[in-house]
C-alpha cells in the first residue's frame, strides 16, 4: 500500500472490488472561473432594488447589449405596435368625420384620406405614406386640417423610431466583439527560463490580415487573500508586469507573439514552486485591446488561466518558417508545447541558495585613532585590515596575475623594503634612497619621527597605516604593516661641553676672542 501511493502519490486511492484491485484519483471539481476562456464574466448582479431605473435611462446602451434574439423581438413589435396605433388615428379620424359611410355615395363629397373605407385601407394609407411608396390611389385632401396635423406627426414620430432602432441595430451589427473572435490566446501557460531567468509564459495570435492598431496587453492576477489586520479581500486584484517600463506591452501584432512576464522579487510569484502550484488556487486573466484597423473601433479581447492550466517546465513549439517570399504561421501548433529542463525551486529559494554558496566579502574593520596626529575621537580615521585567512586569498588572486604584473608589483615590493631599511634614524639624516619609497610613505614617514629628547634614552617610531583618504589600491603597504609597525630608534646621548669660565665668551678658542675683542 505505502510503495503505491510513493508511485501514484497521495491523491490515489485503492479500492478493493470483487473482480480485481482498481486504482482511481479523485475526480476534481470544476473550478469556478471569475472569467471565462471565451473572455466572458462570470459574473451576475442581484438585489438592484431601486437601481433597474438606471438601464432605462440608458435605454439606447441597454438594447445594444441586449441579446439579439430580444433586439430582433423589440425592433419587430416597435414598428408593428407604430403601424397600428397609426393606422387606427386614420380610421378614427375618418370614422368621426363620416368617410366611412358616406364614401362612394356623393361624388360632390371631399372626405379627409381618398378612397379609405375601412381599417384595412387606412392601414395601407399608413404605410405608402411612412415608407413613401405613393401608389397615388388613397390621398390626404386640403379640406382636413386635422389630418394634416396627423400627418405631421406621422412623418416626426416614424423618423424617430426609424433612427432609434436602425442605429441601434446597426451599432450592435459593427460591435468589435465579433472581432475578438479571431485574436486566440494558448489553452495553456507555461512557466519556464527565458534568458537566464524564470519567466510565466503565454502566446497570442492574430488570424486576421488586417492589424490591431496600438495593440496592448495587461494581465491580472485574481486571487484572494487576508491583509495582516485580518481583513479578507475575496478575488483581490493584482497587477503582473509584462513590459511596461521596456515597452513589451506595446504589440506588433502580424505574427503569433509569446507574452512574458519576469518572476522577480517584485512578482507575486516570487516565492511559487513546482509543489505550491499544485495547492495554490488563482487565475490570471489576460486582456488584449486595439483599435480595429479596418472600422476604427477600439476592440478588447480577454481569457484567463487557472493554476490548473499553468504548465511547469515546459515551452511553446515555434510555428514560423520561411517559405520562398514569405513567412508561414503554422495554427496547428499554436497550443502545443514541450518539456524543457527548469528548476523545480521558486525564484526566493534559488536566492536563498546562491546567497550561501557566494564567497565571503572581505571584512572591513574600523581603524583606532592615531596619538600622532593627535586625533582621540573614535570616529576618526579608519584603515581597511585583511585577516589571516583574506591575505591567503589575496595572494592567490595575485599569483593570477599576468607574469609582467608579478614582476612589477615584487619590483615594488623590494623598492619598499630597501627604503625603509637605509632610511635614517634622525630627522636630520638624508639617505639617496628616499625617493625610491612612494610619497604617501615618504610623509607617514617623515611626520611618525620624533624629535630628541634628553628626558628619554630611546623612543619607538610607528608607521602609521594609511586612512581612508589614501590610495586603496595599496595592498602591499597593508601586508607589510604588521612586519614593520615597531622600529626602535636610539637616541644619541647628549654632547657634555665643559665650562671653563663663568662668561660664555671665556669658553672661545682664542682667536675667536681676539677678534670679538678687536670688534
Amino acid at each position: 500500500m505505502s510503495a503505491l501511493r510513493r508511485k501514484f502519490g497521495e491523491d490515489y486511492q485503492v479500492v478493493n472490488t470483487n473482480r480485481s484491485m482498481t486504482f482511481s484519483a479523485p475526480v476534481k471539481k470544476k473550478r469556478q472561473r471569475f472569467v471565462e476562456k471565451n473572455g466572458r464574466c462570470n459574473v451576475q448582479h442581484g438585489n438592484l432594488g431601486g437601481e433597474t431605473s438606471r438601464y432605462i435611462s440608458d435605454l439606447f446602451t441597454t438594447l445594444v447589449d441586449l441579446k439579439w434574439r430580444w433586439n430582433l423581438l423589440i425592433f419587430i413589435l416597435t414598428y408593428t405596435v407604430a403601424w397600428l396605433v397609426m393606422a387606427s388615428m386614420w380610421w378614427v379620424i375618418a370614422y368621426i368625420r363620416g368617410d366611412l359611410s358616406n364614401a362612394g355615395h356623393e361624388s360632390s363629397y371631399t372626405p379627409c384620406v381618398a378612397n379609405v373605407y375601412n381599417f384595412p385601407s387606412a392601414f395601407l394609407f399608413f404605410i405608402e405614406t411612412e415608407a413613401t411608396i405613393g401608389y397615388g390611389y388613397r390621398y390626404i385632401t386640403e379640406k382636413c386640417p386635422e389630418g394634416i396635423i396627423l400627418f405631421l406627426f406621422q412623418s416626426l414620430l416614424g423618423s424617430i423610431v426609424d433612427a432609434f432602432l436602425i442605429g441601434c441595430m446597426f451599432i450592435k451589427m459593427s460591435q468589435p466583439k465579433k472581432r475578438a473572435e479571431t485574436l486566440m490566446f494558448s489553452q495553456d501557460a507555461v512557466i519556464s527560463q527565458r534568458d537566464g531567468k524564470l519567466c510565466l509564459m503565454f502566446r497570442v495570435g492574430n488570424l486576421r490580415n488586417s492589424h490591431m492598431v496600438s495593440a496592448q496587453i495587461r494581465c491580472k492576477l485574481i486571487k484572494s487573500r487576508q491583509t495582516p489586520e485580518g481583513e479578507f479581500l475575496p478575488l483581490d486584484q493584482c497587477e503582473l508586469d509584462v513590459g511596461f517600463g521596456t515597452g513589451a506591452d506595446q504589440l506588433f501584432l502580424v505574427s503569433p507573439l509569446t507574452i512574458c512576464h519576469e518572476i522577480n522579487t517584485k512578482s507575486p510569484f516570487f516565492d511559487l514552486s513546482q509543489r505550491s502550484l499544485m495547492n495554490e488556487q488563482f487565475e490570471i486573466v489576460v486582456i488584449l485591446e486595439g483599435i480595429v484597423e479596418t472600422t476604427g473601433m477600439t476592440c478588447q479581447a480577454r481569457t484567463s488561466y487557472t493554476e490548473d492550466e499553468v504548465l511547469w517546465g515546459h515551452r511553446f513549439l515555434p510555428v514560423m518558417s520561411l517559405e520562398e517570399g514569405f513567412f508561414r504561421v503554422d495554427y496547428s501548433q499554436f497550443h502545443n508545447t514541450f518539456e524543457v529542463p527548469t528548476p523545480p525551486y521558486s525564484v526566493k529559494e534559488q536566492e536563498e541558495k546562491s546567497s550561501l554558496t557566494s564567497p565571503n566579502p572581505l571584512p572591513v574593520a574600523p581603524t583606532p585613532s592615531s596619538p600622532l596626529l593627535g586625533n582621540s575621537s573614535r570616529g576618526g580615521r579608519r584603515e581597511r585590515l585583511l585577516s589571516a585567512d583574506n591575505a591567503d586569498y589575496a595572494d592567490d588572486q595575485a599569483s593570477r596575475l599576468p607574469k609582467k604584473l608579478q614582476r612589477m608589483s615584487s619590483t615594488k615590493e623590494e623598492h619598499l623594503w630597501r627604503g625603509l631599511k637605509t632610511a635614517p634614524a634622525f630627522p636630520g639624516d638624508r639617505a639617496s634612497s628616499t625617493g625610491d619609497l612612494p610619497l604617501s610613505i615618504q610623509r607617514l614617514r617623515s611626520s611618525s619621527i620624533t624629535t630628541v629628547r634628553q628626558a628619554r634614552p630611546e623612543e619607538q617610531v610607528q608607521l602609521l597605516s594609511l586612512d581612508g583618504d589614501a590610495e586603496e589600491g595599496d595592498l602591499e603597504k597593508h601586508r607589510m604593516s604588521a612586519a614593520i609597525s615597531n622600529i626602535t630608534v636610539p637616541t644619541p646621548a647628549p654632547v657634555q661641553i665643559p665650562f671653563v669660565g663663568s662668561r660664555p665668551e671665556d669658553n672661545l678658542p682664542a682667536k675667536l676672542r681676539r677678534m670679538n675683542a678687536d670688534r
